[in-house]
């Protein structure tokens, strides 16, 4: 791995891959749905959307064929705290790639038909999330959990807030936002970090200016169980507690700990929940860690009747691992299960961008995977009962159930019920 940094603040990071056919490159913008306002809610999302339309050289369709032509892959996502515009190609390919990159990231044109057309577009995948009850379910929970903070915010935003957007709505959140020293830039593939390094400073060296301070405030957690009803066949129930921040000395202890909750067939909730009583088709736990809060999340989808039943299980879980910690057999097996999955999912130019830039947005140093399979294997049972005690306490805990819930009493062992929360 290698780092430069220019002097208008744009960080670059790069690891060769010289038997790779091919390289990966990213553009990561320090900047999600946690840095906007209520009135902004998915302006972040649709920006995304709309660097793909068009520059005063190609339109949408030319930069579409632009990447076509070479069997390249172009595309982006955002989250709640970073975007990723991105393009992986041959390495032969570089050149064309990577002017295609800068050309709608620094000149994209923001036609007004094409941000009407965009709208659109999103509207429709909005829809299609609230018709996808587990997906949605996840939404519902954060506005729940993260009330009143942006962390609550849909990434995509509401049908509100994006038919209300105009170009200089864009424009401006782009000018404060997208400043140099909240750019990195990173590849990974056969290429040389000098290759990199002069291609970014011929397009990026002219970028100026800071991000204003925001957006960073300590979110609170909410508590209670909030249901939202809605005529399905099933009850999605999504479970969170307070985990850690994606920072934390116990991060790796998380990672063990969550891996043998719920992270594969073999863990405790499939079996128990899936296996041994049949009580759920899909059940698995999941952590949620941004650069000041986090949670562990638990989410399966059942019958209204057992619902209350599935509740009792993950928790009774929580509280088993909290007090005993987990099997020498049982911590073995998360530890090369976190590791294999590691090294299998690293073996793609794409994967290795992506990490080479989280590390440097969110560690601002480098580690090996050498170093982080050692990390795994130091953890301890002390450390998982220490994060694990942190999950316990049911006044601490929010529940989001979506589905016919006239009859569902799931206070019992949470805090006193909430109530519905409207999208923004």
């Amino acid at each position: 791995m290698e780092r430069s940094t220019l002097g208008n603040g744009v960080r670059i990071v790069s690891e060769r891959m010289p038997d790779a056919p091919s390289v990966t490159l990213g553009i990561w913008v320090e900047n999600g749905s946690r840095y906007e306002s209520r009135e902004q809610a998915g302006i972040s999302h649709f920006l995304e959307h709309l660097l793909f339309k068009g520059t005063p050289t190609r339109s949408a369709a030319q930069i579409a064929e632009e990447i076509d032509s070479v069997g390249g892959v172009l595309n982006a996502f955002t989250g709640k705290e970073c975007t990723c515009y991105y393009v992986r190609v041959l390495a032969e390919d570089f050149d064309l790639a990577a002017g295609l990159l800068a050309d709608i990231f620094l000149r994209s044109s923001f036609v007004p038909d094409e941000i009407d057309r965009e709208r659109g577009v999103i509207l429709q995948e909005i829809s299609q999330g609230e018709d996808t009850p587990d997906d949605f379910i996840h939404d519902v929970f954060a506005l729940n959990y993260w009330r009143g903070h942006p962390l609550s915010y849909p990434i995509c935003g509401s049908a509100g807030t994006v038919s209300r957007f105009e170009r200089q709505d864009f424009v401006s959140f782009m000018e404060e936002r997208y400043r140099p020293d909240r750019l990195v830039i990173a590849a990974a593939g056969n290429i040389t970090h000098d290759d990199l390094k002069r291609w970014v400073e011929d397009e990026f060296a002219g970028l100026s200016g800071q991000t204003a301070a925001g957006g960073v405030n300590g979110a609170s957690n909410g508590r209670g169980v909030f249901a939202v009803d809605k005529a399905l066949e099933q009850v999605h129930v999504c479970l969170g507690t307070p985990g850690i921040a994606q920072t934390s000395d116990l991060r790796f202890a998380a990672y063990v700990m969550n891996t043998a909750l719920g992270g594969g067939m073999s863990s405790r909730l499939f079996q128990e929940v899936r296996e041994k009583r049949g009580r759920a088709y899909s059940v698995y736990s999941f952590l949620s860690c941004y650069r000041d809060s986090g949670y562990l999340g638990v989410y399966a989808g059942t019958s209204p009747e057992w619902a209350e039943e599935v509740l009792d299980l993950v928790a009774d879980e929580i509280d088993s691992i909290a007090c005993e910690g987990l099997r020498t057999d049982e911590l073995d097996r998360a530890q090369k299960q976190l590791k294999g999955g590691m090294l299998l999912g690293l073996e793609t130019s794409d994967s290795r961008m992506t990490r080479l830039a989280k590390n440097e947005i969110y560690f601002n140093e480098h580690y090996s995977i050498e170093e982080v399979a050692r990390f795994i294997d130091e953890t301890t049972n002390d450390q998982i009962v220490e994060f694990a005690s942190r999950l316990t306490d049911r006044e601490a805990s929010a529940v989001a159930v979506l589905g016919r819930v006239d009859g569902l009493d799931l206070g019992a062992r949470y805090a006193s019920e909430g109530s519905k929360v409207e999208i923004p």
